[in-house]
């Protein structure tokens, strides 16, 4: 992506963030594992507050400056998966695989991002939210591991 100004990346950002929230919110209303529909309804909540975070940069930064920054592990059980789009009915274990790459993949932006900005604020938000991302591809990488160990794989 080429952005011009920040503005243009805000832009983005929320447009991929409401995105992300609302491929969440259908995946909880038409999973039938209990967990995975929980998670999903969970992840929903989080993206709509990273949108939410965007659209109101530099006026509230009272959870900026209370934000944890903490390591998360990457598995990388995504990066050896291919691209895929998503489909009603589409199989447990696919929607995973695709949820670990869109996260995958909002990771890299963030972190793409965080290297060319030098506002500092931008600076944190980029990677506190790359954390966020990072932290939902951890737990969709384990959700698959523990779903593929039950199928004895």
């Amino acid at each position: 992506m080429d952005f011009k100004t920040i503005d243009d990346i805000i832009a983005y950002a929320v447009a991929k963030e409401r995105e992300a929230a609302e491929f969440y919110e259908t995946l909880s209303k038409h999973e039938e594992f209990s967990v995975a529909k929980k998670t999903f309804a969970e992840f929903a909540i989080e993206e709509r507050k990273h949108e939410a975070l965007f659209a109101d940069l530099g006026k509230n930064t009272a959870k900026l400056d209370e934000y944890e920054f903490k390591w998360i592990p990457d598995i990388k059980r995504s990066n050896y998966m291919t691209e895929m789009t998503y489909e009603p009915g589409m199989a447990y274990v696919d929607i995973l695989r695709l949820a670990m790459k869109r996260e995958e993949q909002a990771l890299r932006f963030y972190n793409d991002i965080a290297g060319k900005v030098e506002d500092a604020q931008f600076l944190k938000v980029c990677k506190m939210l790359a954390q966020e991302e990072a932290r939902h591809k951890n737990i969709l990488e384990k959700i698959y591991d523990d779903h593929m160990a039950e199928m004895g794989d």
